[in-house]
């Protein structure tokens, strides 16, 4: 998955010579956070957000600020054929709500952190109506193998495989959505091929 295929390219941007209650208002309107600053080529040149901007608001009030005064100069930003996952990280760790995707230095488009909560949610058949179940397995190098072999065996139609985190001195537990089916004759079937099925459900978007 990369950022080209996710990401929001219908972008709102703004001047720098514009005031800390313009681009609010701009913000207000289109339900957005952030806001790329551009200039007349649609090069970046900045980068502002709401929370930033509402810290300046009263400031702003008193004296004559524009977004110039205010803007990030250099914020992080992500390229077109950047991983999604890289995205994600840089989001995560910068603790920021999203990145300008910039290509040969032009503004086309934007990552936030919905947009990759939706890549997400999508890759892993989250929106689809499905059933889950989730196996606990104590070979690890054959986990995978098995559970596939006993789904096949019932026709079922695998969505998605997750390997939920391990802690400490627990077993690998593998959680496994399907294309809405009956589970019991497949529980039973794990059940009966060593495995544990510690929780089933069916999911409904």
């Amino acid at each position: 998955m990369i950022v080209r295929h996710w990401m929001t390219t219908k972008v709102v941007t703004i001047n720098k010579g514009a005031s800390i209650q313009q681009a609010l208002a701009l913000m207000k309107k289109g339900s957005i956070r952030h806001l790329p600053v551009v200039d007349s080529d649609k090069s970046l040149i900045g980068w502002v957000t709401d929370a930033d901007l509402r810290g300046v608001l009263i400031a702003s009030m008193l004296e004559e600020l524009t977004l110039e005064d205010v803007m990030i100069r250099k914020p992080y930003t992500a390229d077109p054929d950047m991983s999604l996952e890289d995205a994600a990280h840089v989001i995560l760790e910068r603790r920021i709500g999203g990145l300008p995707v910039l290509d040969d230095g032009k503004l086309v488009g934007i990552i936030t952190v919905v947009d990759i909560l939706s890549a997400f949610i999508t890759i892993m058949g989250m929106l689809a109506y499905s059933s889950r179940l989730d196996v606990k397995a104590s070979s690890p190098q054959t986990a995978l193998l098995e559970i596939a072999q006993v789904i096949g065996r019932h026709d079922a139609e695998l969505i998605s495989v997750y390997h939920l985190p391990k802690t400490e001195g627990q077993e690998n537990v593998y959680s496994v959505r399907l294309k809405k089916c009956d589970l019991e004759p497949i529980v039973a079937d794990l059940k009966k091929s060593g495995m544990e099925v510690v929780a089933t459900n069916l999911m409904a978007p």
